[in-house]
């Protein structure tokens, strides 16, 4: 709820237009109650829990296919998923709050920074499902490598999706990104 309210008032005064005690008093909470949850402003924005969802797509599914084909389908089935595009749960709300968190991450400079963060976190829980603790230094190598390259897919999928408006589907936005970085039509497949 705190997170909500942030997003909708940073997209209608400006990030640095809204401050912490904003947002407190919007979610009717203190501003101690806002930095128990979200430790620095930037967390506001920035703070999800995607990083398990993807993780837990990616650990489902078998060891043996190739890497690249492991993330592209959970990072194309959980955009699917969070945005009720071609068939998810996502509501328009999560859609649109999704959306509002992506422009501003976007057009604010120390949230683009701050993401490079948040990126490094979700490749690290990606690598992590791949591959266990006991793996060796080239098998990790080529997961984090892996890993990498698609969440640059995945970066440059969500920018054209932000710029859109949202209008086109996300999951067949990913697909594409992935589909062009990688030169398979189907990465999923």
């Amino acid at each position: 709820m705190i997170q909500t309210h942030a997003v909708r008032l940073f997209s209608e005064r400006g990030y640095d237009a809204t401050t912490v005690s904003d947002v407190a008093e919007a979610a009717g909470v203190s501003p101690m109650t806002v930095y128990r949850h979200f430790p620095t402003k930037e967390d506001l924005v920035l703070l999800d829990h995607y990083g398990g969802l993807i993780a837990g797509r990616i650990a489902a599914t078998p060891a043996e296919r190739p890497l690249v084909r492991r993330i592209g389908g959970a990072l194309v089935d959980s955009a699917a998923l969070l945005t009720g595009d071609g068939g998810g749960e996502g509501s328009s709300a999560d859609r649109r709050f999704l959306l509002d968190r992506l422009r501003l991450m976007i057009s604010t400079p120390a949230l683009r920074a701050r993401h490079l963060d948040n990126q490094y976190a979700l490749q690290r829980a990606i690598v992590g499902a791949l591959v266990d603790g006991a793996a060796d230094p080239d098998t990790a190598f080529r997961a984090e490598a892996a890993a990498g390259a698609c969440l640059a897919a995945l970066h440059t999928a969500l920018v054209r999706w932000a710029e859109d408006g949202g209008r086109a589907d996300l999951p067949e936005l990913v697909a594409k990104a992935l589909a062009a970085a990688f030169g398979d039509p189907d990465p999923r497949a």
